[in-house]
């Protein structure tokens, strides 16, 4: 059985079209791995951001673990604080809790230095506002926000 013999002038026209198909290969590969890369970013971003929502809602717990701790003055408004970036004096029991509280919330590790809270309490029930930078995340804003509402 003899093998049919290519014609030379079909050789020439073949030569460099399986580099060409490689080229076309790796180009497509490339573009496949740059949204690869583009997808694992985007993942990244959005963890930090649950994490950070989930450090806030850690952190009005912490806080109301404080005050129900001294409940009889956080029932009569002793811990209500107005949004603010800005740590308390030390002083006295109050005052130091909120100190730490704030401290706490912005250490780089937790929420960052431009976090702020706000209490409002009345008679039985507590409002607390944590407010961070969520900017880098995917539709994130500057100023997120983290309300939790509960009963002494």
């Amino acid at each position: 059985m003899k093998t049919p013999r290519i014609p030379a002038s079909s050789q020439r026209r073949q030569r460099g079209v399986g580099l060409v198909e490689v080229l076309v290969a790796v180009v497509v590969l490339a573009f496949g791995l740059l949204g690869i890369a583009a997808m694992q970013l985007t993942s990244l971003r959005n963890s930090q951001s649950a994490l950070e929502r989930s450090q806030a809602v850690a952190q009005t717990y912490a806080i109301l673990d404080a005050m129900r701790a001294n409940r009889p003055v956080a029932m009569i408004g002793g811990y209500n604080i107005n949004k603010t970036c800005t740590l308390p004096d030390p002083g006295n029991l109050v005052a130091n809790d909120l100190r730490h509280w704030l401290i706490t919330m912005q250490d780089p590790q937790i929420l960052g230095p431009n976090t702020c809270g706000q209490i409002t309490c009345g008679t039985a029930s507590c409002r607390i506002q944590v407010w961070w930078d969520n900017s880098r995340s995917k539709g994130g804003s500057a100023q997120e926000l983290v309300t939790t509402n509960t009963l002494l």
